[in-house]
């Protein structure tokens, strides 16, 4: 069954992407074993599936060099017009330093090089310290690259949103910012997106899912030990669920959402994937994408058949009621990269 037309947004004027990204992280090393091969076939089956948006990072191992395998067995076997419908969004994370023109451009064009493109759909950036103030002259040289074609739009990754205006105000066009953003992290509710209501900027959600512990697998089991989570996604969200309310409040959500997925007859995750995307300026959720180790491209598909009521807020805002202060205790968006 295709996708439905909700499933789709125009993202910019020349970008309609899914608005279930697929998340490659998983591919980094970091959650297990991964068959290049079979990973590469599988990427068809969500394209045909109507999940044809990716989201990648230099750092993410082999993920750049999969979509330009991706990208070249997609031509030779339905043409070249097939890579139309194919969106590819990037990072790219350095270390704080000066920032030249060459060093900016040398990296954009590995980029480049690894995925097979003439022009990066999406390039997301991200800086760890905000004491150096180099991440300027680093937009500033990608808006460069942007002008004379290298780029087709400019976007940042987890910056908060004190940083975020300082840019505008720069003057450099952004697009978005990608954040944490689940029924367990609401930070971005707090300031984030109303700046970026004022501003037409849209946010792309990761942890949506909180790394699979916001599904039916964890409902009514005992609290893991942190050694006993297999991916890097596990560990790091439940670190994010310790420091929210606990195991016994996260118990207490997916109970909830438990109703609620049976109420509308589709998964916990469904609904969690949901919730996000109902939220002011959320272009996307980003959902990991398991490749060549498990895929759940049916369920996910589910996302697009509903929406979430009133009476399903009020149920879930009895569990927000009793979590922690996540703006509080961490700060704002991205904050707890740079702690």
């Amino acid at each position: 069954m295709p996708l439905p037309t909700t499933s789709r947004l125009q993202f910019t004027p020349d970008l309609n992407i899914c608005r279930v990204l697929n998340g490659m992280w998983q591919v980094s090393g970091a959650h297990g074993r991964i068959n290049p091969n079979q990973a590469i076939q599988e990427m068809f089956q969500y394209m045909d599936a109507g999940f044809t948006t990716w989201d990648l990072a230099d750092h993410y191992g082999p993920a750049e060099d999969f979509i330009g395998a991706f990208r070249r067995q997609l031509a030779a076997s339905r043409g070249q017009e097939a890579l139309a419908n194919l969106q590819a969004f990037t990072k790219w994370v350095p270390r704080p330093a000066k920032m030249t023109r060459q060093l900016v451009e040398k990296n954009i064009d590995i980029s480049l090089q690894r995925m097979g493109v003439e022009a990066l759909d999406l390039m997301q950036f991200h800086w760890w310290d905000y004491r150096d103030t180099n991440y300027l002259d680093a937009l500033h040289y990608m808006a460069e690259l942007q002008k004379e074609g290298k780029i087709k739009h400019l976007a940042l990754t987890n910056f908060d949103t004190e940083r975020l205006k300082i840019i505008v105000d720069a003057g450099i066009k952004i697009v978005s910012n990608q954040v944490q953003f689940s029924l367990v992290d609401r930070r971005p509710l707090v300031k984030m997106v109303e700046f970026c209501q004022r501003n037409n900027l849209q946010l792309l959600a990761y942890g949506t899912l909180a790394g699979g512990l916001l599904s039916e697998k964890y409902l009514g089991q005992s609290e893991p030990e942190l050694m006993s989570l297999t991916t890097a996604s596990l560990r790091k969200y439940k670190n994010m669920v310790d420091v929210w309310g606990g195991w016994q409040l996260l118990q207490e959500l997916l109970t909830v959402l438990k109703q609620i997925a049976d109420k509308h007859r589709v998964s916990i995750a469904n609904v969690a994937a949901r919730y996000v995307l109902e939220q002011p300026t959320v272009a996307g959720a980003i959902v990991g994408a398991r490749l060549s180790v498990s895929e759940h491209l049916e369920d996910n598909a589910k996302v697009f058949n509903f929406s979430l009521d009133e009476e399903d807020y009020r149920q879930l805002e009895t569990v927000f009621s009793q979590s922690r202060d996540l703006y509080r205790l961490i700060g704002d968006c991205g904050d707890e990269y740079r702690r």
